[in-house]
This record gives C-alpha cells, structure tokens and sequence, in this order.
C-alpha cells in the first residue's frame, strides 16, 4: 500500500508551524541564579526583582540563618552582606548588579565570586530616593586579597 506525500507534507507542515509557534512564546532567560535569603529581606527580594529584569532566571532558597551557607560557599567574612547566590559556579554576595554579574560571567576569570559588602544605598535592592553612595564590587578568591571588579556611582571630581 502507498500513502499520498500530500497528507504527509500537510501534518510535518502543521507540526512545525505548531512547534514554532509554541517556542515564539518561551521566554528566553540567561543562567539560573540560586539566592540564598532571608524570607523577610525586602531588599533581597528587590534584588531578585533586579536579576529577573535583566534576564536571568532566579531561584529562592529562604533560610533563617545565612550564615552556614556563606561559610560553605567561602565568603570571606569582611566581604558579607544580606543575601549570597550562586550562578554558573560563582558565589555573588550581596547587592551586585546585574550588568557586572553578566560581565563576570562573560569574562570568566579564576576567581570564587564578587561581593558587594553591607548594603550601600543606591545598589540594586537598596534604592532610596535619589541618595546614591559609591559603592564597590570586589572580585574574591581563595588564592588571593580581594580585588576591585567595578565601582559605581563615583562622586565627580
């Protein structure tokens, strides 16, 4: 028995006008950020707002105490802040834009992570009016002193 190429062609045509229609409606996200948080942390939350606006996709753990999982991570203790995440094998400690994780992730460079230690007003997260404190990102590692990543929001001089 011969089946017709045409019904053929028709049903290969429709599944891939389906399949290409179903992908057209994907958002397309950039690498998973796994945070580690407080659940009561609105800065945090924010924070986690910040990543998913510049295109990553974000995991949550809360967790009432921080502490144990910097610690497992190797956050060197003067580098802390209020949240700590992972993404693609580096640690991110606190508020660090996006724009420098995306760099960090681009360049690739031997290190654990960057840290934006406390919570400087201005940082991603930490947006009050329009006060906005200079603030560094460091780039750490076991191997070696931390090192400035990138500054933002430098007074003029």
């Amino acid at each position: 028995m011969r089946i017709s190429h045409t019904p053929r062609a028709f049903i290969l045509t429709l599944v891939l006008f389906l399949l290409a229609a179903c992908g057209s409606e994907e958002k397309t996200t950039g690498p998973l950020v796994q945070v580690y948080k407080s659940p009561t942390c609105q800065c945090c939350s924010v924070w986690v707002e910040h990543l998913e606006e510049a295109g990553f996709e974000v995991e949550v753990t809360n967790e009432a105490n921080v502490m144990p999982t910097k610690q497992r991570l190797g956050v060197p203790a003067g580098l802390g802040s209020c949240h700590t995440a992972v993404v693609d094998g580096y640690v991110i400690e606190g508020h660090v834009p996006a724009s420098d994780i995306k760099r960090l992730l681009t360049e690739r460079p031997k290190a654990t992570g960057l840290a934006v230690p406390g919570m400087p007003i201005g940082s991603p997260g930490m947006e009050m009016g329009d006060r906005r404190d200079p603030y560094h990102v460091y780039l750490f590692s076991k191997q070696a002193d931390p090192a400035i990543f990138a500054s933002h929001h430098q007074p003029e001089r």
